[in-house]
Formats: structure tokens, sequence, C-alpha cells
């Protein structure tokens, strides 16, 4: 066996769920509870009778990267040759790490708190990586000199997600500039980025600061599961400028070959509809001012809310948030995801998805309050 593989652990996540008893509460998965907009899938259904489900070229169909790059508009990655159509944002998060990095002398740096895909990822092929911890004392909030600090010359890609998995906070506009000033400044080899934007459509502030807007070595990643509720249809992108795209593609095309076409049409349909993929944003907005409340009621301190559908509540002994979360799901019917997953800086915190409906989220905070 590959002693890459072996050496890496199973997802904790996915074993804290899968402890989850008959009417538990779940706080834990980060999935949509949302259904799908029905009249997309209709749509490309009615499409595929016609025409088939048949493959698109490796980067995917042509028509809808012409619609991702016009939507998001990025400067130099605003055509369709462009993007890259991926099977889901993971494979597109893979695929960057994949082709930007060496694995004999580059170093990726993960910004954290993160989702612990990042750096499983590189363990895999073998590319070293390093992290700088956002602070608690701050809110987790994106601290561009701490990220600056924390690069050597070794470091070739920052990954950055904003709206941020665990914490929800995003990157501020004024922050993006800086750190893209401050990039271009150093010289010698570009230190790419990829900002992780899959919940990109679910922001709660004015302000949202985007790389790509400012700084032409980004690579950007998204998809539709966490936006239009499609978790299971797995049609994610890659936005990259003209020296880094090929590559992606061609890393792509031997990792999966093509994404689902049936999927892509139904991301066909979506992007031809203005505003439908910020559709589902509003019942987010809307379940955020309750949530916000239930926060507030139950005492537990949290990180401020920016974006994403999480919210990170600190326990109060400052414990092991392994054990805590092992206590709720085992004994006390909440599912809730230790924070030492999302790295050291998070240990003695728990996040929480709050897709549930609102009643459950309030008793959930209750057990954890009374824990």
């Amino acid at each position: 066996m590959n002693p890459r593989v072996e050496a890496i652990e199973p997802s904790l996540i996915r074993a804290i769920a899968a402890r989850k008893q008959p009417g538990a509460i779940d706080l834990g998965l980060g999935e949509p509870t949302l259904m799908p907009q029905q009249r997309f899938i209709d749509a490309a259904a009615r499409w595929a009778a016609e025409h088939g489900v048949r493959y698109t070229v490796n980067a995917g169909d042509a028509g809808l990267r012409e619609r991702i790059a016009a939507h998001y508009a990025y400067p130099g990655m605003n055509d369709a040759s462009n993007v890259c159509v991926t099977t889901g944002s993971q494979e597109a998060v893979y695929v960057a790490i994949k082709a930007l990095l060496d694995p004999a002398c580059d170093e990726l740096l993960v910004v954290e708190p993160a989702f612990p895909a990042y750096a499983k990822m590189a363990q895999l092929e073998g590319i070293a990586c390093r992290r700088v911890a956002m602070r608690a004392e701050d809110g987790f909030r994106y601290d561009v000199d701490a990220i600056l600090a924390a690069l050597t010359p070794a470091t070739r890609l920052i990954v950055v997600a904003s709206p941020s998995n665990p914490t929800g906070r995003v990157l501020r506009d004024a922050d993006a500039r800086r750190l893209a000033r401050a990039l271009l400044e150093r010289g010698g080899a570009p230190v790419w980025v990829l900002q992780d934007e899959i919940y990109r459509e679910l922001m709660y502030v004015d302000d949202p600061g985007w790389m790509a807007e400012h700084y032409p070595h980004t690579i950007v990643a998204n998809s539709l599961s966490k936006s239009n509720a499609l978790t299971g249809m797995r049609i994610g992108w890659l936005l990259a400028p003209d020296g880094a795209i090929g590559s992606l593609i061609k890393t792509h095309a031997w990792v999966t070959s093509t994404a689902s076409s049936f999927g892509q049409r139904v991301a066909y349909e979506i992007f031809g509809e203005a505003g439908a993929i910020e559709e589902q944003s509003a019942w987010y907005r809307a379940q955020l001012e309750r949530v916000v409340g239930a926060l507030e009621a139950s005492g537990l301190a949290y990180v401020p809310i920016d974006g994403a559908f999480y919210a990170c509540v600190r326990l109060r002994s400052g414990g092991d948030s392994y054990a805590a979360a092992l206590e709720l799901v085992e004994r006390r019917g909440v599912v809730a995801i230790p924070g030492r997953i999302f790295g050291d800086c998070l240990e003695g915190w728990l996040r929480l998805s709050w897709v549930a409906p609102i009643d459950q989220v309030e008793e959930g905070l209750r057990r954890i309050a009374a824990l």
C-alpha cells in the first residue's frame, strides 16, 4: 500500500457523524437542508432526453464555462478558456495543489482554522505543508500580517477559504488588497493564492475581499454544492489565469476526465437565469438572525458569523473538544464537530452547522451550554 495513504487519518468529521443516534439533533455535517431548485433539474432532463448524456471536453461544456467566466468576471480570467469544470470543489482544490506545487521543493501554506482537506491533499502528494493560525482573541479574523510573516522562500501556494469553514469569517476587501499588494512587492517567483469560495454566495457582510480581483496569481475554486443545495451533483470549477489554466485542465483530465455532463447542464441552466445562484441565500440570512438570537441566549462565546452556515462556540472549560463532541453525541443527543479537527488554534471550540430547523438549533445550544 502507498505509505502516504496509510499515514492519513480517516475523516474525524465523518467518524463523529457516524455515531449519531436516532432522534439526535444534527449540527454536524456541512450540508444544506434545503431542496434544490427543481426547475433547473427538469430543464436539464429535457435537454438530456433530446441530446443524450455524453462526454464533454475535458475542461467542460464550452457554454457553461462561458457563463461561469462571465458571471464572476475576474480580471484575466473572464473567458471560457479560463474555466475548468470539476467533480465538485474538492477535486478542484486537489487539482490546484497537485498542478501548482513541486513536491521536491515547494510548500503549501494553509490559513487556519481550516477544513482539513487542504493539508491532507498535500500529505497525499508528498508536499510540505505549513500552517498559520488566526487568533481567537481577534475572533479568528484574517490577519494579513500573520499570513505574510509565515511565508518562507519555499512557499508557492497559500490556501485561504473565505467565507471560512469552520469559522464563517470572511476576508475583507481592504485586507485582500493589502495581501495582494504585499505579495506583488515580494518579487521573485510568484506565490500563488488559492481562494476557496465554496460559500461565496452565502455571505452577510458588505465588504468581502476576492483575491482574484486584486492579485493576478490567484486560483479560485467554487461549486454549486452549498449555494444551490446540490452536494450530490458534484459540479465545481476552477477559475485561473492563462499561465495556469492549461496545467490545471491537464491534471483534471487525468484525475477524473470530465465532470458529469448532466450536472454540467444543470449548472448551465442555473447560470443562465439571473440571480439563480444566489436565490437560496435569502433563507440563510433569515435563519442567521434566529441563530444569533439563540447563540446570545445560550450564553456561549461564539465567533462572529460573516458568511457560510457555521457557528463556532467555545467550551466553557476550554477543554478537549473531541471528548466534548463524544459526550454530546453519545449521551446528550447532539452532533457537533470538535474544533481541533480544523487546527490546534480551534481546540476548546465546537463547530456547529445551523441548517437544521431553528428549534433544533436552539435545543442543541442549550444542551451544549449545559455541558
